[in-house]
């Protein structure tokens, strides 16, 4: 996802974010759930559902160092912090998220179990070996150079530590519907074919647990029920931080019933 155009103070930002929970018929001041944030706080193809999916492929544990990277407003990071309850250090590039991220770690009580910082995944600012696993969803299709992403992933896990990711990549056609949630124009966007990212990982030192295909899931639909959390959850949207959120979602789906973006899934291990 791309960032909102021009940078906001840290009290814009919060007021945004404070204004779109108080909208949503939540209390700021009451703690608030992961779950109930999964609207606003998960950017990335199937929300907060895809992100359970994926813990459970990863098999998370209390005891895992979890790095997230490009976490956005760290939707995944509370998830996973909450339960199983594991600690998560959280990157992202834009400050706007970082603000974001760390009021709503305040606000769900999490935030002493969440670190985030603002740095690039291309330079992690962690030493050799550091994490059990790393996380990452919907983020590489923002980053041209590939092979230094997976080499840095590679180099902060521990031996056999799990890389677990969901991802656009290339189809058969190119692109040609924007703006796409992560590329306003063609120039920006860095979609690979599955293939070749299996390539990269494989050259770069990582060993396949689980891989595939998801296009033709059904992730995304709204919530379902009457409680006050699902009615929250109707009313809070991406759109508090992505412009033209309606048109770019409308022309990612059609992107995918046209073959030419895949959504892909996957679990690999570091191999020494």
């Amino acid at each position: 996802m791309t960032s909102l155009e021009a940078h906001y103070s840290v009290r814009d930002v919060e007021a945004r974010i404070l204004a779109a929970l108080l909208a949503a018929g939540l209390d700021p001041e009451q703690r608030l759930s992961p779950e109930v944030l999964g609207a606003l706080d998960h950017f990335h193809t199937g929300g907060f559902r895809a992100s359970r999916v994926l813990q459970e492929l990863a098999q998370i544990r209390a005891e895992d160092r979890v790095l997230d990277i490009g976490a956005g407003l760290a939707g995944a990071a509370r998830m996973l912090a909450a339960s199983p309850g594991c600690r998560v250090d959280c990157i992202e590039l834009s400050p706007d998220y970082c603000a974001g991220a760390v009021l709503l770690n305040r606000l769900t009580g999490l935030d002493d179990r969440i670190a985030v910082h603002r740095c690039s995944a291309l330079e992690l600012p962690f030493a050799d070996d550091s994490f059990d696993a790393v996380w990452m969803q919907n983020v590489g299709m923002n980053i041209a150079d590939k092979r230094r992403l997976y080499a840095e992933v590679h180099r902060v896990l521990r031996p056999g530590g799990r890389f677990a990711f969901q991802e656009m990549t290339a189809g058969e056609t190119a692109s040609s519907y924007f703006p796409l949630p992560w590329a306003t124009h063609p120039a920006e966007n860095f979609l690979i074919s599955a293939e070749e990212m299996l390539s990269v990982l494989d050259e770069t030192g990582f060993v396949v647990d689980f891989f595939e295909d998801a296009s033709n899931e059904q992730l995304s639909g709204p919530p379902v029920g009457g409680t006050p959390e699902v009615t929250a959850q109707a009313q809070l949207s991406l759109s508090v931080y992505v412009d033209n959120l309606a048109q770019k979602a409308e022309n990612a789906t059609r992107s995918l019933q046209e073959g030419q973006i895949q959504f892909v899934r996957g679990v690999f291990r570091a191999k020494w």
